[in-house]
């Protein structure tokens, strides 16, 4: 049925006056209600459901995304992106997970581009206590991170756990905890970068154990510090063990400059009792050798022999007496001759 327009033209001037307008939402309404088509509502019922069901058997998948499809809630394919037709909708759904954007969660801390409803909840109450942590050595720590995660499987993320960002939050914490109750306070300060290693390791391993199909991309650990209420104690011990290690270095300095001399001395006297045990051995055996061999001359001629030792004894001795007294085999009286030195020493004596 066509519209009449001219009708409806005149109606508008007598309304309102003027001309050229165009109809009024109310107006089409109205006229919509008047309109008869063949068969009634059925038609426009019937070209409702064909416009729903055209448009829902495609779908478009972008870059980062993957479609998975389910027919009556089974799954029977994942789309990759792109266009790609389906059949209508109450006979396949297709949902679409984001599978290369690279998503985190921050545990012990809010960032500003990242409040959402959890961390509004969670600063609510007390972020503190999600990074208050016992360490091996009975430390209590802050110990904020933040886990960056992305969906690796698409079927274990929508169908195998039914709460994944929960059960990922739980897992996080836990595995968090019981990587620094193995570690020390001072481990946990300086070495994060291994603490994060090993957290994301055992991490992985649980959540692939869960079939969640996420993968761990990296977890990255912020400035891990004390309580405000323990920072005095804290420092005071920290100042405590750097005076000990200094104590414990002077002493070893001491010990290197000691124990060496010390050992080089007792070598060195080592030695030269070595040395002079050998000296002495071997002129023992020199001496014997001498020895033997002037025994073997004096048994051959006895006189001879007896003579030569005795002129080599008076040519050793000699030069080591202070005065010398040749007497005649023949003078009985040798008495005036004992104060001689005594007399002559007097003499001069008495000249100066």
């Amino acid at each position: 049925m066509n519209w009449d327009w001219d009708k409806l033209k005149k109606q508008q001037k007598v309304r309102g006056g003027g001309g050229g307008q165009p109809p009024q939402v109310d107006e089409i309404v109205e006229k919509l209600k008047n309109l008869k088509f063949p068969g009634g509502p059925l038609i426009i019922i019937i070209a409702i459901l064909v416009i729903f069901f055209g448009t829902s058997t495609f779908h478009t998948v972008k870059i980062d995304e993957v479609g998975v499809i389910q027919r009556f809630g089974k799954y029977i394919r994942t789309t990759q992106p792109g266009f790609h037709l389906k059949l209508p909708a109450g006979i396949e759904r297709v949902t679409k997970v984001t599978v290369k954007r690279v998503l985190k969660e921050e545990f012990g801390f809010v960032s500003v581009k990242s409040r959402t409803e959890r961390t509004r909840y969670l600063e609510a109450g007390n972020l503190e206590n999600i990074s208050l942590m016992l360490t091996g050595d009975l430390n209590v720590a802050l110990v904020p991170w933040i886990v960056q995660y992305r969906v690796k499987d698409p079927f274990n993320y929508l169908f195998k756990v039914e709460d994944v960002r929960g059960l990922l939050v739980d897992m996080s914490e836990a595995t968090m905890r019981l990587v620094v109750g193995d570690r020390s306070i001072n481990e946990i300060i300086s070495k994060r970068n291994e603490v994060a290693v090993e957290a994301k390791e055992l991490l992985q391993i649980e959540l692939d154990r869960s079939e969640t199909g996420i993968y761990i991309v990296t977890i990255e650990m912020k400035k891990t510090n004390v309580p405000e209420s323990v920072q005095p104690s804290f420092n005071e011990v920290n100042q405590a063990i750097q005076e000990k290690e200094q104590m414990i270095y002077k002493a070893r300095e001491d010990y290197n400059k000691i124990i060496p001399a010390a050992r080089g001395e007792a070598e060195r006297t080592i030695k030269a009792a070595e040395g002079y045990g050998l000296d002495r051995v071997n002129r023992a055996k020199g001496d014997a050798s001498r020895f033997l061999s002037l025994y073997k001359e004096y048994a051959k001629a006895k006189d001879v022999t007896r003579r030569r030792i005795y002129l080599e004894m008076l040519r050793e001795l000699l030069p080591k007496l202070d005065q010398k007294y040749i007497i005649d085999s023949d003078q009985k009286n040798v008495l005036p001759l004992l104060n001689l030195g005594k007399q002559i020493q007097k003499q001069q004596d008495g000249k100066k």
